[in-house]
């Protein structure tokens, strides 16, 4: 997506509010205003409104974290993962806490009674797309299928959330702490030594 063109600077704007307001406390007034367009306009590249426009910026911000993700899980699981944390630690930091992540904030509010849950929907598919991606670098690496599923659904949660309490608390340090402990289940999960236990 080229942020060049005024429909992508929309979406990008978008992204940005409801990463820090959630979509629930944004009209689309205040989408239009934040990315710079006219209100008129944004109507016009989202005939459907709200729930059209949260739905592409999440998917949006989603194609962002899959695309880092699955370049830094060529390195390996730990390797993806690493990357994973240090993009929400930096998103978190940079925002002074302010800031988390858009798919997740959609995540947590009700779905319109009134409209197609397009938002909702769209963050589905991207916590969807996080958890295959780091599920097949850790087949890849070793670990068994059941437990590569289990596990990505585990990172993907638990790094959301903990990016949830980082913000309530204004401190970093439960990514961190979550950070050590994810990296060591990874480890265990994908060397087949660890994997055995000791010999008896």
């Amino acid at each position: 997506m080229s942020q060049a063109d005024p429909r992508s600077r929309i979406v990008v704007g978008a992204a940005d509010l409801i990463r820090r307001r959630g979509l629930a406390g944004s009209t689309v007034r205040d989408l239009a205003t934040h990315s710079g367009a006219p209100l008129g306009s944004t109507y016009h590249y989202f005939p459907r409104g709200k729930q059209q426009l949260a739905a592409e910026a999440v998917h949006f911000a989603g194609d962002l974290v899959s695309g880092v993700l699955r370049r830094e899980l060529a390195a390996g699981p730990v390797a993806g993962l690493r990357a994973f944390l240090g993009l929400w630690r930096q998103t978190v930091l940079d925002s002074d806490f302010r800031a988390g992540c858009p798919v997740l904030a959609v995540s947590v509010e009700e779905p319109p009674a009134d409209a197609a849950p397009e938002a909702l929907d769209a963050a589905a598919e991207m916590f969807t797309a996080w958890e295959k991606l780091l599920s097949d670098s850790l087949r890849e690496h070793g670990a068994d299928f059941a437990v590569a599923a289990q596990m990505a659904t585990l990172i993907v949660a638990a790094v959301e959330g903990t990016v949830a309490m980082c913000r309530a608390q204004r401190d970093i340090t439960a990514l961190d702490h979550v950070a050590v402990q994810l990296e060591q289940l990874i480890q265990t999960a994908t060397d087949p030594v660890r994997r055995k236990g000791p010999a008896a």
